[in-house]
């Protein structure tokens, strides 16, 4: 039996773009996504009322901040922020993490940026 299955080369897929702040998704399972995004600068404050978000550094150096406390992540390090959080992310230098979440959250959360709010279905 062929199930079609293929194996996704993570450093390939981050080549292929070049944009900041613009999640790409590489994997669906479950009703949730892989997504592919690279950072630099900071990120709106925002919050995800209803998801769960998973980010997990790939290359580069990654911090996830909250009013009163930052969390500092580096290649191989993950952190899962509690729906209803208010955050933001930042880099100083260029990122690459990848992020794990539910199908239709849209990347801004709560908040809609003319600069910042990506589209859901951006596949590579």
């Amino acid at each position: 039996m062929n199930h079609a299955v293929t194996k996704i080369k993570v450093g390939e897929k981050f080549g292929s773009f070049q944009e900041h702040w613009r999640p790409k998704t590489v994997a669906s399972l479950n009703g949730q996504e892989v997504r592919l995004v690279k950072v630099q600068g900071v990120f709106p404050w925002h919050t995800h009322l209803e998801e769960d978000e998973m980010f997990w550094v790939w290359r580069g150096i990654f911090r996830v901040e909250f009013r009163d406390y930052a969390v500092e992540l580096h290649p191989g390090e993950m952190v899962v922020i509690p729906q209803g959080v208010e955050h933001r992310t930042a880099a100083d230098e260029e990122a690459e993490v990848i992020i794990f979440e539910p199908m239709a959250t849209r990347n801004t959360g709560d908040v809609v940026d003319d600069e910042f709010t990506a589209p859901i279905d951006a596949r590579i």
